[in-house]
């Protein structure tokens, strides 16, 4: 289920889960394509695309907020949340249940604003520059049009995640400080000012776009290297359910090369947003370089994974439902 993977320049492809005439009746999982394709490049595709961004970043972030909220709590009072078995523990004894989704608002809003930018701009981006290069240039250095690609959609992305990634690091780290979006965004601007919702803005390009180039790129390959070493079946011939496994499998190990390269970056931005007036310096005096590559670190694999090889998932599913 590869299909939707960054690599493919100029030419829409045909998905795993599209149903098709020949098709198995008996396939495990099954998405019926519309009649009516879209056509690639146009207004309804980039809409298409935009959507299906939206879609797979804002809820698969929204469903892995308890590992985010303990991986938060972990970077910024280590002391408190010392692993993720205690860190979970603690939670759930000062909190209770409900409080795991702590935060769940403005990550929906601000994860599904960062996916479609993500998405539909790395999709025009990637046309853009493959018409700059040419089609001879363009297939030659594809991998490279790929990460410019995918960081010029990215810095976009991250404008629009910002403030969201702010407020929902204050209500997740500062017990008492709101209950979530509707409060938190008031107190935060009453206190930090409409510039403090983008105090964490640089690290954060530092943390997503490095992430983002990672998770297109290494996603191709992988997933190339599978099909050719670890599957013995042509991809073509292999079941439905086998290449969405692939998919999801391939999208996961991305997310575990995503998650190390970014993840200084994430305990910057995770730092910044939860101290008032605090600087990268103080960040990294306080917390060491080790620390900003390491804490937290095994629990944001666990979740950045999982969160990448479902967003593949349902990022496919979704373009083959609207017709691509």
């Amino acid at each position: 289920m590869n299909n939707t993977k960054a690599g493919l320049l100029n030419r829409p492809a045909p998905s795993v889960s599209r149903s098709s005439s020949g098709a198995s009746k008996t396939a495990s999982f099954v998405i019926p394509a519309p009649k009516e394709k879209i056509e690639m490049y146009s207004p309804a595709f980039y809409a298409a695309c935009t959507a299906g961004g939206t879609l797979s970043c804002g809820l698969t972030h929204t469903a892995v907020t308890p590992l985010d909220l303990v991986k938060c709590n972990m970077q910024i009072d280590p002391a408190k949340y010392k692993s993720i078995t205690s860190g979970f523990g603690v939670l759930l004894k000062e909190q209770g249940l409900k409080g795991f989704f702590r935060g769940w608002v403005p990550t929906l809003f601000g994860y599904s604003a960062q996916g479609a930018c993500k998405f539909g701009f790395y999709e025009f981006f990637k046309k853009y520059y493959s018409d700059i290069a040419g089609p001879e240039y363009a297939a030659k250095y594809k991998t490279l049009i790929y990460l410019a690609g995918s960081a010029s959609a990215e810095l976009i992305a991250d404008v629009a995640l910002c403030p969201m990634e702010a407020v929902k690091v204050r209500v997740q780290t500062q017990p008492g400080f709101a209950r979530g979006l509707g409060d938190g965004l008031p107190k935060f601007l009453k206190s930090d000012g409409v510039s403090g919702l983008y105090k964490g803005l640089v690290p954060l390009w530092g943390r997503q776009i490095p992430y983002t180039m990672m998770k297109f790129a290494s996603f191709e390959t992988i997933v190339e290297m599978l099909y050719k070493y670890a599957i013995p079946t042509p991809k073509e011939q292999c079941s439905k359910s086998l290449q969405l496994g692939v998919s999801f499998a391939g999208g996961y190990v991305a997310g575990v090369f995503c998650a190390v390269v970014s993840h200084p970056a994430d305990n910057l931005v995770s730092f910044l947003n939860n101290a008032k007036g605090a600087s990268v310096g103080d960040a990294v005096k306080k917390m060491g370089l080790w620390g900003l590559c390491t804490r937290g670190l095994p629990l944001r694999i666990v979740m950045i994974g999982t969160l990448t090889g479902a967003q593949w998932g349902i990022y496919d599913a979704f373009k083959v439902f609207v017709g691509l």
